[in-house]
Formats: C-alpha cells, structure tokens, sequence
C-alpha cells in the first residue's frame, strides 16, 4: 500500500486519496506495536496519533517509508534527526489548528474568570464566591500574552474584541518588532507581564533549552489571585513552583491542555488542588480543524508520494470543501482578504 492510516481523515478527503492512492485506515494497528510493525513494510507513507513512536527501531521495519504524516501538531513521538537522516518528511498539519486552539484559551479564561459557575459544574469545592462578586469579566482585564506563537495572533484578535488591554512577552521576538503594533499587543518584560496580568495566557513554542522556563523566581513576581492557561508542553513548567504559587494564592488557578511526562510525576499533588484543571490536547479537536488538516494531509501527501502527477491539485480546489470553509472563512469573507494559500495549508505557522 502506499499510504497507512492509524488515524482517519474526515470521509471525504479519505476517498479522494483513495482514487489517487492504495491506502488502508487500521487504527487498531496503534495499539498493537508487532501487528503494526508487520504492516509497514511497503508502506510509503504513515499517517499517525500521538502514541506510534517512530525511532530507529520503528523506521527498521519500514524501508521504503517516505513520509510520516500527524493530524495534530507536536512530534514528541517522532525521531527527527533519524527521520532526516533517511530522507523521510515529517508532516504536521499545524495551522489547521490555531483557530481552534484560540477558541479555547478564550474560552478557558472565560471559564476561570468565573469559576463560580466552573466549579458548580464539576462539582469542585472552594471557588470563588460570586455572590462576593469575585468572577470577573474579560473587558477591562489586562491579559498576558506569553509567547506569540500561530494562536496568540488569532486570540490577541478575540481579546481585543471582548475590550481586554493586552500586554505581551516572547523571547524569540523583539520589542521593537512590528508585530506587536499589528496584534495591539503591548510588549513588555517577562517580569512586568506577570506583576501587571489578571491572567497570563502561555502559548509559548517549547525547545528544550526552555523547560522549567516558569519557574519560582519568576512567579515570585505574580500579581496576586493570577489566572492561568496554556497549551504549551507541560516541560516549559516547573509544577512544583507551580503547585506552591496555586496554594500561596499567587495563581487563582490554572488550566493547562497538555498532560505529558513532564506533567505525571506532579498530577497526584495538582489534582488534589481545587484551583487546578487539566485536558489532554483537547484544544485543537474541532470539527472544522480535522476539516482543515484531512485536506492539507491529503494534498500533501499526494503532492510528495506523486510529484510529476497532473492531478495533484492545490488548496484551491478542495474537492467538496471550498477553499474558504477549510481555511476557517466564512463566506461573506472578500477573496481579497484572505490569505495566500500557502500561509494556513503548508504546515508552517502564520505570519502577520
């Protein structure tokens, strides 16, 4: 076959590789490492979830693969530097979700600034008392934007929207940057942000010269009852500063999307806080996301298992999926105002 699915693509863009390509979709083979292993020896291409580790010892048994291929974003599973070293491709379909993930930062400082209703809901005790008026509204609140990843853009445009002051931090990035005028995102230092934020947002690109980044230096400079999200890896924390700084009422609470690793050792310890809340990657699992990684997985792997084929088409036919609803558009949207194909259906992330 030449192309082995552990993960499946929306229908529709399944069976147009389908016409183009010998493809299986075995998802149970994720969770049978010998079955799958016996399954790869012709494969050309492998599309896979978050628990097929790919190393040396995986790529040993498939010798004509070419492409490994992820849905989500995050290559924790995959050996890069042996994957480059035989000339495999690693895809990820990254800016398919950053809306989604956006959505979902908004919506958990929503979710914590009234966590009166929060904690109703899952039955938590010791929230905040609303009748004391503690919940809070995002308009007027200042926000934190450390890291300004593919999501911090789309999210900094939410915000902003809601009436929220925006201030913002990322090593990468510097102060002077025209980004920062673009988003209506104040820059500031890593320590001003966290004594000036109601809640700091943390979509920070993890490396690993970062982990344990957050660190307790650097909240000993929280403004006092902080809220906090993230959807970096957990890595970029140091849980147990983390941990004391959510008892000592430095943090008011925190709600992070990635359980990891890094992360195990501290959940005993976390989970008995009543201010801590936690998903596993759930931010990016969107209808419209998985329409927008299908179809840029899809013509990618086409485009890189048949490079001389006329019938590879490019992101601007996407079968029944027009261009503008797979790009998250609606459709009033101007053709004008939308973005040069190739800036949220190449894998890389956004530029303003």
């Amino acid at each position: 076959m030449d192309i082995l699915l552990l993960e499946s693509l929306i229908p529709e863009a399944m069976a147009w590789l389908e016409a183009r390509h010998s493809i299986a979709y075995r998802p149970s083979l994720a969770d049978d490492e010998r079955g799958l292993r016996h399954s790869t020896n012709q494969v050309r291409a492998i599309v896979v979830p978050n628990q097929v580790l790919i190393n040396q010892d995986f790529l040993d048994f498939a010798p004509r693969l070419e492409v490994v291929a992820r849905m989500q974003v995050g290559t924790d599973n995959i050996d890069l530097e042996t994957c480059r070293e035989r000339d495999i491709k690693v895809l990820q379909a990254r800016s398919a979700n950053v809306r989604a993930n956006a959505e979902f930062m908004l919506g958990a400082l929503i979710m914590l600034f009234r966590r009166s209703s929060l904690d109703a809901m899952v039955g938590k005790a010791g929230g905040q008392d609303s009748a004391r008026g503690a919940d809070r509204e995002i308009n007027g609140a200042t926000i934190g934007l450390l890291g300004i990843g593919p999501a911090a853009h789309a999210l900094a445009g939410l915000l902003n929207g809601m009436g929220a002051r925006l201030v913002g931090y990322d090593p990468a990035l510097h102060h002077s940057s025209p980004i920062w005028q673009q988003m209506r995102v104040q820059p500031v230092s890593l320590l001003d942000l966290l004594s000036t934020a109601d809640a700091v947002s943390v979509q920070m690109l993890y490396a690993s010269r970062f982990r344990r980044f957050i660190n307790e230096r650097i909240l000993g400079a929280c403004k006092p009852h902080q809220t906090w999200v993230s959807i970096s890896r957990s890595a970029l924390f140091d849980t147990a500063a983390m941990a004391q700084a959510m008892q000592d009422g430095r943090i008011s609470a925190w709600l992070t999307d990635s359980v990891d690793a890094a992360l195990d050792e501290a959940l005993p310890l976390l989970r008995s806080l009543p201010n801590f809340y936690a998903t596993q990657r759930t931010g990016s699992l969107t209808r419209e996301a998985r329409v927008r990684a299908s179809w840029y997985l899809a013509h990618k792997l086409t485009e890189i298992l048949s490079p001389d084929s006329s019938d590879v088409t490019r992101p601007s036919a996407l079968g029944p999926v027009s261009v503008r609803s797979a790009l998250g558009w609606p459709d009033s949207t101007p053709q004008s105002s939308l973005p040069p194909s190739n800036l949220l259906l190449d894998g890389k992330s956004p530029k303003p």
